[in-house]
């Protein structure tokens, strides 16, 4: 398998508001960067859309690290909540429902498919790849027209 390095971070102009997300995918010598936004969203919407939209872009199972500053993310992976959520019906163990149960879903079909070590880095930290990450997805934010959020809802 491939050995892709990844770094991701998600912004939001309020939270909710609008928000944007990238990603940096680094193979060998090659790099690519990846950003997008929407609307109305949140922060946590967005870092977990970064990982999900860095996973999509690989075109075949990958080895990856994904570094994130996401403790939201990064735990749930790590810690497998998210597969614990996934066999409860994307339910809590206050019984309560998910939140951004549509991404986890979407990220969990990517960990199906690759091999991924999730990695916390502490944002705001020096990290140039997550400073990157973290202009790209600010910038994105700002974007005059932005796509709405299909999966956001008010009351979450």
């Amino acid at each position: 398998m491939k050995k892709v390095v990844i770094h991701t971070d998600g912004a939001c102009s309020g939270n909710p508001g609008p928000g944007g997300w990238a990603a940096i995918l680094a193979y060998g010598v090659h790099r690519r960067e990846l950003c997008g936004g929407f609307a109305e969203t949140t922060n946590n919407r967005m870092e977990l859309f970064a990982a999900i939209a860095a996973l999509e872009a690989l075109k075949e199972p990958c080895e990856v690290t994904l570094h994130s500053d996401s403790s939201y993310l990064v735990n749930a992976v790590s810690k497998r909540w998210l597969e614990r959520w996934s066999r409860c019906g994307w339910r809590k163990a206050d019984k309560q429902p998910v939140l951004n149960a549509d991404l986890w879903k979407r990220l969990l079909l990517q960990l199906k498919r690759h091999s991924v070590t999730t990695i916390w880095l502490k944002g705001h930290a020096d990290h140039p790849e997550n400073n990157r990450c973290d202009e790209l997805a600010r910038n994105a934010a700002r974007q005059i027209v932005l796509p709405p959020d299909s999966g956001f809802h008010l009351t979450e």
